[in-house]
């Protein structure tokens, strides 16, 4: 209980405050309608209750997405256009599929830094100005140059999320087979251990703490590649696609469900890793 009530505490205030914010933002039309209507400015009760459930507000309240998130997840068919479960499930595919290009690179690229001084000194720089690139500049970019080559759909926009999460992997996957301490490696060294025998005896088990809290980070970065990803597409189907259709048609609560189901989404992803993690540690005995 005592690690649960902070954080009530803090999603109450939140919610609190959204709802504070919802009148304050919604209230202006609310008053354009009075005075069309040639009717007194309402009382702050009625305003509050106007405010509360307007078709296309300007910040939606709690409730409103809730109802939204429920509806467009539990109360339509899967395979409906309006699903959440349906667009999720798109952006999940290409999210998946650029989750292992990035982790797969961003792993043989450690693992070249850490046994090449050439690699450390010009990959890894490279590397890092590679992020400074904002996402929405290059998204673009590689869908043109991906469709000239005939190549749509799912391969562009799991490309863009294997360029986000590469970079935390192999920061983290650097980190960790470089963890290692001077006496481990001289201990190996007095066995006459070979480079390979202590890259998997001791410097693999060493970066897994590493590996897997870069995983989580890469995974939360591939989910936001693969929904930027759809944005510059005009996609008609995907997390990003239900964003833009909502943005298109001025219909606020829809996006602000889609954004809070691509937050779901990614918290269990992200669980689904820390889960994977839990296993893996303590099969090697190095649980946390």
């Amino acid at each position: 209980m005592n690690r649960i009530l902070p954080v009530l505490t803090v999603v109450l205030v939140i919610v609190v405050l959204w709802y504070a914010a919802a009148v304050q933002l919604n209230k202006a039309w609310v008053y354009d309608q009075a005075e069309r209507a040639g009717e007194p400015a309402p009382g702050f009760g009625a305003l509050v209750g106007l405010t509360m459930n307007q078709d296309r507000p300007v910040l939606p309240t709690p409730h409103q997405v809730v109802v939204e998130l429920a509806k467009s997840t539990f109360g339509m068919a899967v395979t409906s256009k309006k699903s959440l479960v349906y667009h999720g499930w798109v952006t999940i595919s290409a999210t998946l599929l650029g989750f292992v290009m990035g982790t797969t690179l961003g792993v043989l690229l450690a693992v070249g830094i850490i046994h090449n001084k050439a690699m450390d000194l010009s990959v890894m720089p490279w590397a890092i100005a590679s992020q400074t690139i904002p996402i929405l500049a290059i998204a673009p970019m590689i869908i043109v140059v991906m469709n000239s080559m005939g190549i749509q759909g799912l391969i562009p926009k799991a490309i863009i999320s294997a360029f986000l999460s590469f970079f935390p992997v192999l920061v983290g996957m650097v980190k960790g087979l470089r963890s290692p301490d001077q006496m481990q490696l001289d201990l190996l060294s007095t066995y006459s251990a070979s480079q390979g025998q202590t890259f998997w005896k001791l410097r693999l088990p060493s970066s897994m703490p590493y590996l897997f809290t870069s995983l989580k980070v890469g995974i939360a970065a591939s989910l936001v590649g693969a929904i930027v990803g759809e944005l510059p597409t005009g996609a008609v189907a995907g997390l990003g696609a239900r964003l833009l259709s909502g943005s298109y048609y001025g219909q606020t609560v829809q996006i602000w469900a889609a954004l809070f189901a691509a937050a779901l989404v990614a918290a269990a992803l992200v669980a689904v890793v820390g889960a994977v993690e839990r296993r893996t540690l303590r099969r090697m005995g190095m649980a946390r």
